[in-house]
């Protein structure tokens, strides 16, 4: 029959007829006819080494484009290890679908090749999975999935596709015929807003505080609130304070910036009002000793259960922009700022500037061999100098990470990935990719620690094939925290002699790494050796890795997080 088609093809169809654009994974049995079906529909495929990097991959993206990132792996292990990039979706809250090949339905539970009850292995992670059973299910499966990711508070999803459907077929009038029943058919959810009543409560707690705050969360600049959240800060002179990846809604420059006095502006606010954040463990649950115990929260967030499990003062479900533009609204006409002579303004703005004095002054030495400090204020400065479109950063390890939080600087939104609500290590390389991927016009930076790097190094291979202009940077500082940091007292017993579970080869050549795939690769050890570097790639945007030989014994084991190790 001429006119007819397999599942690979109408699952192909399906995607771009949906408006799905790009595909990350690794292919093989029974999903390699599907990858290259769909290239040919016109959906870019990007193939990595391994499903974790390419789940990375695929969950950033859904948090920088702002549709659902999917993710094509093999059966069985495949699925398994994809697990990784959709467990990730799911915790951050970004739009993600994995679609997974399975055994042959006719075959299960006989010990089929890479046989593994995919449904099963995946609810912990997913907010909704579903198997098609049969070739016509396909386009109405995919149509839910993509659905489902976006819908509500976004998340993981996943899509079992057995090999007999992917070889079933039909003719291409039946496929039409699915496709558009499917099309109609989609439940896309309309954006939630709270009554007019609950901004006029939150607004009046805004008006009435001395001390108010307001908390930028990754979930804003997921929601596009950025220019409604500058209009807010402006509008009413309210200091601000981002959480890790909410920094750049509004530019970390910004007078009301209160980052620099985090501390002070969290455990001394009497109103804060957080958007697209969660009162988790990187807000300290919002309890005291680091907040007042009788400071009044007004919650924005998507997700009526995540208010009910927080219960905060005031709960505003609904989505982040279209809540700001009610707040907005509800202030012009009857405005209030607080004003520069505002104590608490003053009280914010002086502690900001002692403490940036503070870390200037650390910052201007040149210290050799490099500390963490001087290497990312030289970064620092040369991302600034690019000016904008801003570079979009891409940040992972212990002290690099917790370095680079407090020393780069960004002035866009959505220009900050790093190990996010799980703090995830690996995620480096799969977060590069898809920055690049879905921001061409960017430059991607990489600040990563040698241990975070080792996770995903081979996908410097992915760069150069697909000529993505990532620079990363590797503080190499021989191991995990700093390499061998035991006492005397702690090298005993028979294996002694094995280097430390914290130990890497010291001085590793990571810079020859991408060298092998014709990249390229620099090995810096001097200010005037990294500012080159950066120089030269920064202006060739063409993959490279910089490995930047950091002293041992600069900073402190766990970083920030000694406590819990």
């Amino acid at each position: 029959m001429t006119d007819s088609l397999d599942g690979n093809v109408l699952a192909a169809k399906s995607f771009t007829r949906f408006g799905v654009t790009h595909m990350f994974g690794v292919v093989g049995i029974p999903v390699t006819s599907l990858a290259n079906r769909a290239v040919q529909m016109g959906i870019r495929f990007i193939a990595l080494h391994n499903e974790q990097s390419a789940g990375y991959a695929a969950s950033a993206y859904g948090y920088l484009s702002g549709h659902p990132g999917l993710l094509l792996t093999v059966s069985g292990p495949g699925c398994v290890h994809g697990l990784a990039g959709l467990s990730n979706a799911m915790i951050n809250t970004w739009p993600m679908v994995m679609i997974s090949g399975s055994s042959d339905q006719k075959d299960s539970g006989r010990g089929d090749f890479q046989e593994l009850d995919q449904i099963e292995a995946v609810k912990p992670f997913s907010k909704f999975s579903v198997k098609a059973k049969d070739i016509k299910e396909i386009p109405n499966c995919i149509a839910r999935v993509l659905d489902h990711a976006v819908s509500g508070r976004p998340g993981g999803c996943y899509l079992d596709l057995p090999t007999d459907v992917l070889h079933q077929t039909l003719t291409e009038s039946e496929a039409e015929k699915l496709l558009a029943e499917a099309e109609k058919g989609r439940n896309l959810e309309e954006s939630i807003v709270p009554p007019c009543s609950e901004i006029k409560k939150a607004v009046g707690l805004l008006r009435k505080a001395q001390r108010p705050l307001i908390v930028l969360g990754k979930g804003a600049a997921y929601g596009r609130a950025e220019g409604e959240l500058r209009k807010l800060v402006e509008r009413t002179g309210i200091p601000f304070l981002p959480t890790p990846m909410g920094k750049g809604l509004v530019n970390d420059n910004h007078e009301l910036a209160a980052s620099a006095a985090r501390s002070l502006a969290i455990g001394k606010c009497d109103v804060a009002l957080v958007v697209g954040a969660r009162l988790n463990w990187l807000l300290h649950f919002g309890e005291s000793p680091k907040w007042d115990k009788d400071v009044k929260f007004i919650l924005v967030d998507v997700c009526e259960e995540e208010i009910k499990l927080r219960k905060p003062h005031l709960g505003l479900v609904g989505d982040a922009k279209k809540v700001l533009e009610m707040i907005n609204k509800e202030i012009k006409d009857d405005p209030f700022c607080l004003g520069q002579s505002h104590p608490w303004v003053e009280a914010v703005s002086k502690k900001v500037k002692d403490n940036v004095s503070r870390m200037e002054t650390q910052l201007a030495k040149d210290v050799v061999p490099f500390n963490f400090l001087t290497p990312m204020r030289i970064i620092r400065d040369a991302i600034l100098g690019l000016g904008s479109p801003a570079p979009v950063v891409v940040s992972e390890g212990a002290n690099t990470m917790d370095v680079g939080r407090s020393v780069l600087v960004q002035t866009e939104p959505r220009t900050r990935l790093d190990a996010g609500t799980w703090g995830t290590m690996g995620v480096g390389l799969g977060y590069c990719i898809a920055a690049a991927v879905s921001n061409p016009e960017r430059l991607v930076v990489a600040v990563e620690g040698d241990s975070g790097f080792g996770f995903s190094a081979m996908e410097v291979e992915t760069l150069v094939r697909y000529k993505l202009p990532v620079v990363v940077i590797v503080f190499n500082n021989g191991g995990v925290y700093g390499g061998d940091r035991r006492s005397p007292e702690e090298v005993t017993g028979p294996f002694k002699d094995d280097p430390a579970p914290t130990s890497f080869v010291p001085g590793a050549a990571y810079h020859t790494l991408i060298e092998a795939f014709g990249g390229k690769g620099y090995l810096v050890g001097t200010p005037d050796e990294l500012k080159s570097a950066l120089s030269e790639s920064f202006s060739t945007r063409k993959p490279a890795v910089i490995n930047v030989i950091i002293d041992p014994f600069a900073g402190a084991e766990s970083g920030r997080m000694q406590h819990k190790n």
